[in-house]
């Protein structure tokens, strides 16, 4: 195989379209151009790449199940908030904020409980998304051992916090506790994305299989609750997160012993960072010595991703890869561009905008689907059977609904997904405001099932349109700076409180009507920008077949 394979793997032939970034320009492996690697570049761009030669089938596929382990049990625990909720009020957590009348009257949760307890939510609602910056920026420069294994510290913290919480009179040792327990969460998740390379061709399935871990793992503060339950309040929160302690010490011990200390890559971002370092721009104050040495550098790299892209196990990928990247219609949109750069483009603000949106809903239903149910049916009742019908949903939605998020994303282009998300979450909307029990039911349904769905797309959209070079700093802005609306979850609680009269119609539909009007034009923005590349890619594929050298009858060449 030759060279030019590289251009068809990754699409290296044309400049990225959907941005002005920057201007039109082929792709060049001439060792002889005025453009040099920097001196400071790694041994072998190929390397990561090789990670497939030397890192065996099975210790991938362990590296993965291990990751859906711990995922399982520490990704999104906070999350599971409605779950222990319960508990909390149970053993009089912040019930001294309550007044004497609302303590004579036993009123359980008083309001000032009720929205500190949901401002602890809030906070670690806040902090996993928040997070999601720094922790970017550590896994693109550290890579995800070390994510992972300061995720297990400060999963440690937050369950010893939390632990003696109770034994402290004064302050509050609970929200920090569960800050903690939030911000370790997102340390050894998203650090478990780039394990979606281990196997390319099923890499939207691998996405799945993470985030419905993380979905599934707010069932842990559940069976918290029926072990408190069954046990007679016994086995406390106290007993019961000294017992959690055992998560973080095999999450310490895996990424120490089994998981890789580098981010997997697909053959096709390695060509991309190979066409990096041949075309960088040249020293103006090099010697004639280096610039031989940079020239046999840049032939150096041109041999190993021949060589790489000779071997017949890395062409079947690679032609797997672009099949697949074909189909999302999306791939590739910003690939090579720096995060800066990304950052400027209708691509990152349209998508955060929707982000925004949606996890302001979605946390928001989280924290108060008692009080919302309760006022919409009338009966305290019927919202504690909502209410427990949503603790054992939340975490089998996210199981269940693996295989249809995989199939969709793998399937299907981006736009497509991005319109299913909008489709859904406005059905969510139009039911979150009907009084009726089968609305209740059908929207905690259809919620279970679009939580993951929305936490994947979000996450496949970012790693097609930006790649994973620099996945970590641009998808972890968009979570963080979704984090930070989150805030307004206090205020919309307090206004469902004070101004609406606990009426949650007039704030769902704010909302509802918000995420329309953004999912609307995300989805025709991806949906013209693909079109685009569509076209565009066959305008160069017909340019480069216009270029072939033709045998005329006589036996001479000839062509344009």
């Amino acid at each position: 195989m030759s060279l030019t394979r590289v251009a068809s793997v990754d699409g290296l032939e044309r400049e990225r379209r959907g941005s002005s970034v920057s201007s039109h320009q082929r792709m060049s492996f001439n060792p002889f151009n005025d453009r040099v690697p920097p001196v400071n570049r790694k041994t072998s761009v190929v390397s990561a790449a090789l990670q497939f030669e030397e890192v065996s089938k099975q210790k991938r596929l362990l590296q993965v199940v291990v990751a859906i382990i711990y995922c399982l049990f520490a990704a999104g625990i906070v999350f599971g908030y409605a779950a222990i909720k319960p508990v909390l009020i149970d053993e009089g957590v912040f019930k001294n904020l309550c007044t004497p009348e609302e303590v004579e009257q036993h009123t359980t949760p008083c309001y000032q409980q009720e929205i500190r307890l949901n401002l602890m939510f809030t906070v670690a609602a806040v902090s996993t998304n928040v997070a999601a910056l720094p922790i970017g920026t550590i896994l693109d420069k550290y890579g995800p051992r070390v994510c992972g294994i300061i995720g297990s510290i400060l999963l440690t913290i937050g369950a010893l916090i939390f632990s003696f919480a109770s034994r402290v009179n004064s302050g509050d040792l609970y929200t920090p506790g569960y800050f903690f327990l939030a911000l370790g969460g997102p340390f050894v998740f998203i650090s478990s994305f780039q394990l979606s390379n281990t196997f390319p061709r099923n890499s939207g399935l691998i996405l799945a299989l993470l985030t419905g871990a993380f979905d599934s793992s707010s069932a842990l503060f559940l069976v918290f609750r029926l072990v408190y339950e069954a046990t007679g309040g016994k086995l406390d929160t106290q007993r019961l997160f000294l017992i959690y302690l055992v998560v973080p010490v095999f999450i310490f011990l895996v990424q120490v012993f089994i998981m890789p200390k580098d981010s997997y890559k697909t053959v096709s971002e390695v060509v991309k960072d190979a066409e990096e370092e041949i075309n960088a721009p040249t020293p103006p104050d090099v010697s004639e010595e280096e610039a031989l040495e940079y020239r046999e550098r840049r032939r150096s790299t041109i041999a190993e991703v021949s060589l790489l892209l000779d071997k017949s196990t890395n062409t079947k990928r690679a032609n797997r890869e672009e099949s697949k990247n074909s189909k999302s219609g999306v791939w590739g949109a910003l690939h090579g561009y720096s995060a800066i750069d990304q950052i400027k483009t209708p691509w990152f603000w349209l998508i955060t905008f929707f982000t925004v949106v949606q996890m302001t809903r979605i946390n928001y239903f989280v924290a108060t689907i008692r009080p919302q149910e309760q006022y919409l049916l009338g009966s305290k009742h019927k919202a504690k059977v909502v209410n427990d019908f949503f603790d054992v949903a939340l975490p089998l939605g996210g199981v269940l609904s693996i295989p249809f998020i995989g199939t969709l994303l793998d399937h299907t282009s981006t736009p497509f997904a991005l319109g299913s998300l909008v489709v859904i979450a406005t059905i969510i909307g139009i039911l979150g405001c009907l009084p009726y029990m089968w609305a209740a039911i059908a929207n905690v349904c259809l919620f279970v099932v679009y939580r993951p769905f929305y936490y994947t797309t979000v996450s496949d959209y970012s790693a097609k349109v930006f790649g994973f070079q620099t996945f970590g700093k641009v998808y972890g802005l968009i979570i963080c700076l979704a984090g930070l609306f989150n805030f307004l979850q206090s205020p919309l609680d307090a206004a469902t409180h004070i101004i609406f009269n606990l009426n949650p119609i007039p704030v769902n539909v704010i909302l509802m009507s918000l995420a329309v009007i953004v999912g609307i034009a995300l989805v025709s923005f991806t949906y013209i920008k693909s079109r685009n590349m569509k076209r565009e890619h066959l305008e160069d594929e017909a340019e480069g077949a216009s270029e072939t050298l033709m045998p005329n009858p006589n036996g001479n060449t000839y062509g344009t």
